[in-house]
């Protein structure tokens, strides 16, 4: 049975992830033998935690964790009710922040050993009875632990979240006025400098904004890593073997769009695609696919030898309402662990900004992000320098939530 997450309105405002709560509650009711149970976790905050610390066991204080068992063991349920439920953990946020700081872990350890020390709880165990049920509760949880850290470094990014800045809005409003200015290449630079991992350029048949000769030049002076997304056009083919990037990325190209409007059909243009990676490969060159979170377009892409795929958010980012939001969500959850589980590297970008990024670069999958529309938008009000460290600031603490 799922895990049911609850997120009390003050406790919304703290870094965690509830995906990955839900997924850690159920990994543990599988590793404790009751899979076929559920669990209740709410999350709450110091002051309600307080109140049902002071009604139920008579204590005047907020504490981390409280567990309310529906029944006294796994064994002696009753067989006449419809469900199986083990009963309900309270956590608050508030407090698990500051023993977080306290203890010197991350958010994300200390919410882990909170669900679990709950967990346990709710399974009959108790250090407060004795000595002895102190070090098998102990025990326990240690044992947890250890499985735990090595099923996350399982499928583990490399290192932090890295974040490539795509550059192509800088060349566009040059474009607008056919002069020299602004240098999508000074740009690039200015990027580099303030910690961008990398530079994403987009050469397109029509070169509605970057130029050939962008592309030669910030061949010569990136200092990090030069991502060209390109369509499998001929033309474009024999730039990016002449120039070699570090990294091609394939994308969908209509002349019509605006902008990329979706992730490559890698099932309809097999043989086109692996022709392409076949040339690209020889030449020592990795290819990543831009691509729908859709399991059967990451067979595909794994099956013609894709290095890495990037997957595209922007149904994600342009979703309205809060249930659809996170169902496109789940959707790249999914997506990156099956990809990851295929020996995929795995990017994600399209549409992501200051307010939408922070769960994706949560995710342990994705090793980077690429942005560049809202960077280079924020960076008309406040300068480019100090857009790309305001995204890396919320990348950053991502890497330390759920």
């Amino acid at each position: 049975m799922p895990t049911d997450l609850a997120i009390h309105s003050q406790a919304a405002c703290y870094p965690v992830n509830s995906h990955r709560l839900k997924q850690l509650a159920n990994w543990l009711l599988d590793q404790c033998g009751v899979g076929d149970y559920g669990v209740s976790l709410l999350l709450t905050d110091d002051r309600e935690i307080t109140r049902l610390n002071v009604h139920y066991r008579a204590k005047n204080q907020p504490t981390n964790v409280l567990s309310f068992p529906f029944k006294e063991g796994a064994d002696d349920f009753p067989a006449d009710l419809p469900f199986k439920e083990l009963g309900d953990i309270i956590i608050s946020v508030e407090t698990a922040l500051r023993e977080s700081i306290e203890f010197g872990q991350s958010m994300h350890e200390r919410m882990n050993w909170l669900v679990i020390h709950g967990m346990l709880h709710l399974l009959g165990y108790d250090h407060e009875r004795s000595a002895s049920d102190e070090k098998e509760m102990f025990d326990k949880e240690k044992e947890l632990l250890s499985k735990l850290t090595t099923k996350l470094t399982a499928y583990r990014r490399r290192g932090m979240t890295k974040l490539a800045i795509n550059v192509d809005h800088v060349a566009t409003v040059r474009q607008a006025r056919g002069i020299t200015e602004p240098d999508p290449v000074s740009a690039a630079a200015i990027c580099e400098l303030a910690g961008a991992s990398g530079i994403v350029i987009h050469l397109r048949e029509d070169r509605r904004h970057i130029q050939d000769r962008d592309v030669h030049l910030l061949r010569q002076t990136i200092k990090t890593k030069l991502n060209l997304e390109m369509g499998a056009n001929k033309e474009i083919i024999k730039i990016a073997l002449e120039v070699k990037p570090d990294l091609i990325t394939l994308v969908p190209e209509k002349r019509q769009e605006l902008t990329t409007e979706g992730g490559l059909d890698v099932l309809s243009q097999k043989k086109k695609i692996g022709a392409v990676i076949e040339k690209m490969t020889a030449a020592s060159i990795p290819v990543s696919i831009f691509v729908d979170p859709d399991p059967k377009q990451l067979t595909a892409a794994q099956e013609i030898g894709a290095t890495f795929v990037e997957l595209h958010t922007g149904k994600y980012c342009d979703v309205i309402g809060e249930r659809n939001r996170e169902h496109e969500f789940q959707l790249l959850v999914e997506a990156a662990e099956a990809a990851a589980q295929m020996g995929l590297r795995v990017c994600a970008g399209h549409g992501l900004n200051y307010r939408n990024t922070a769960p994706i670069a949560a995710l342990d999958t994705i090793e980077e992000l690429s942005i560049g529309h809202a960077i280079i938008a924020r960076a008309v009000f406040i300068g480019l320098d100090q857009a790309v460290r305001e995204m890396l600031a919320i990348i950053r603490q991502a890497d330390c939530t759920l």
